[in-house]
């Protein structure tokens, strides 16, 4: 049976998940929803309900997938807008705050996002489920959506213009 678990971590992979105060419960929720079907866990945080800074436990996910310990992320704050901020400080994450099914599964196909970020005061527990299961189950499309990604690499400094209509300096002219 441990070798079965052991293949299934494997093939699913593991998810790195992280939360505040606010998401703590939904979290702890989640992360026994996610290894009963078989991924393993890197549980970063926070382990109570007590007061936390949600940029901790951001970078710490974002961490986790730039050193390979996870493949994807899954971060809860009371509206998932504070985590989804800090993760993407980070150049190695891309966060998309999802509120149904379609954004989850949208971010992985046309952005490739690599950590779901999720409200606890928002959504109920299934819906944000959902959202997790079709996050992770989702892949990639590739195709027209890579020049796009390729688009969201940071730019050195002083680059405000980037190739193609729709630069910030023409909407400028634009008055946009």
């Amino acid at each position: 049976m441990a070798d079965e678990a052991e293949r299934d971590m494997a093939i699913r992979g593991t998810v790195a998940i992280g939360a505040d105060h606010a998401g703590f419960a939904l979290k702890e929720w989640l992360k026994a929803r996610l290894a009963e079907s078989g991924y393993g866990i890197l549980d970063v945080g926070t382990h109570s309900a007590d007061s936390v800074d949600y940029p901790d436990f951001a970078h710490a996910v974002g961490d986790a997938l730039v050193s390979g310990k996870a493949n994807r992320g899954v971060l809860i704050c009371g509206t998932g807008i504070g985590v989804s901020i800090a993760a993407n400080r980070n150049p190695a994450v891309r966060a998309a705050l999802c509120q149904n099914v379609d954004a989850a599964r949208l971010a992985r196909q046309h952005n490739d996002a690599n950590v779901l970020a999720l409200g606890a005061r928002l959504l109920d527990r299934d819906i944000a489920a959902a959202c997790v299961d079709v996050f992770l189950a989702t892949a990639y499309e590739g195709g027209r959506h890579d020049r796009r990604l390729a688009k969201l690499s940071p730019r050195p400094a002083g680059d405000s213009e980037p190739d193609g209509t729709g630069s910030l300096q023409s909407l400028r002219r634009e008055g946009v």
